[in-house]
């Protein structure tokens, strides 16, 4: 999907982005200025976006698709809150315990972890950006929206708060763009200090599933990854793919799933049997991937999330965690990650991975 695209730390002297198009060249004359306002207003525009103020006074972008599709945006965390397909179902888990008064984080959607994951630093818990106001960005990206995809930017700048507990000067911005079947998230990271700095980020992707025990992740077989549950230590998946049955759950994670796969593929899968739908999650610039749920104990332990949430619920996400990001003065680091469904097949009453790893046409 992504080609020869490569996407990574751009150079401060150099903002040329691979989505960026070609400059029309004209070999003979000029433009004329009727014929090129005649264009401008036949160019197809980005669909529009609505900003409204939930219940609670968090200011919500609405994204809307020709299709019928919809995504939700707060400014709180940046976080997309709802992703919902052409037949108004809810594609990402929401806990039922969310809490939405700042400055706690909200747990479902997709929370942004940064400049930190879990607790590999001396920040916060997956640090500050997630519980930060964020703001409408003025001076996006250059990459333009194609046609019937409707998007917003964000920003989110380094604070003289958050300079005391993070003294690196920085601006973290946000595209999200909802398209036919697809939610795109581009986020960039600029150093704007006068020193170096490194961080580690993560796209934190709550799904939606009809239960645990029916879901699989392919696409992670034969990695290396390190288990947060038994002292970061490294091991190597051995299962053709990740389930999550009552059994495998107790006598190996201990009741509590939580794993850093390493140097994985650009495109990961998620196999929901019951609802008979896939989710393919595409990647660029972010190479580890989390793979997370609570199980029963935890989530009892966690007081904003209900005791049987688990269950409908499973987190994979794209991250940058093994090797953190440095960038020196004036430099930005960018990564992209898609999410699209597709209906699964079965194949003698087992789903054809080679369908959902390599595609269905």
């Amino acid at each position: 999907m992504f080609g020869s695209k490569k996407w990574g730390i751009l150079d401060g002297m150099s903002q040329a982005s691979p989505l960026t198009p070609p400059k029309l060249e004209w070999r003979k004359g000029k433009v004329n200025p009727f014929s090129s306002s005649i264009r401008a207003r036949l160019r197809p525009k980005a669909m529009p976006m609505n900003l409204v103020h939930d219940v609670d006074g968090l200011p919500r972008i609405i994204l809307t698709e020709p299709t019928g599709s919809s995504a939700e945006v707060l400014l709180y965390g940046g976080q997309v809150v709802s992703w919902k397909n052409e037949r108004r179902e809810e594609l990402l888990f929401m806990s039922s315990k969310a809490n939405w008064k700042p400055p706690r984080a909200i747990r479902g959607g997709i929370p942004i972890c940064f400049p930190q994951f879990g607790n590999l630093g001396s920040l916060e818990q997956h640090g500050f950006a997630r519980n930060r106001m964020w703001s409408l960005d003025s001076d996006p990206s250059p990459l333009p929206p194609a046609n019937n995809q409707s998007s917003v930017d964000l920003i989110l700048k380094s604070t003289e708060e958050d300079l005391k507990i993070w003294p690196r000067c920085f601006e973290l911005r946000l595209r999200v763009t909802l398209s036919a079947g697809r939610l795109t998230l581009i986020p960039r990271v600029r150093n704007t200090d006068n020193k170096a700095f490194s961080f580690m980020f993560t796209l934190c992707n709550y799904f939606s599933v009809s239960d645990i025990s029916e879901v699989r992740v392919e696409g992670l077989e034969t990695l290396d990854y390190f288990d947060n549950l038994n002292n970061r230590q490294r091991f190597t998946e051995q299962a053709d793919a990740i389930t999550f049955d009552g059994e495998v759950v107790l006598s190996y994670i201990h009741m509590h799933f939580e794993r850093v796969y390493l140097s994985t593929p650009t495109k990961i899968a998620i196999i929901d049997h019951e609802k008979k739908r896939t989710f393919e999650l595409w990647k660029d610039g972010m190479p580890d991937a989390v793979v997370w749920n609570p199980w029963d104990k935890k989530a009892k332990a966690l007081q904003d999330l209900g005791d049987e949430d688990y269950q409908s619920m499973l987190c994979v996400d794209s991250a940058v965690i093994e090797t953190p990001i440095i960038l020196k003065p004036f430099e930005e680091w960018k990564g992209r990650q898609e999410i699209s469904t597709v209906s699964s097949s079965y194949c003698s009453g087992q789903l054809d991975p080679r369908k959902v790893l390599y595609g269905f046409h």
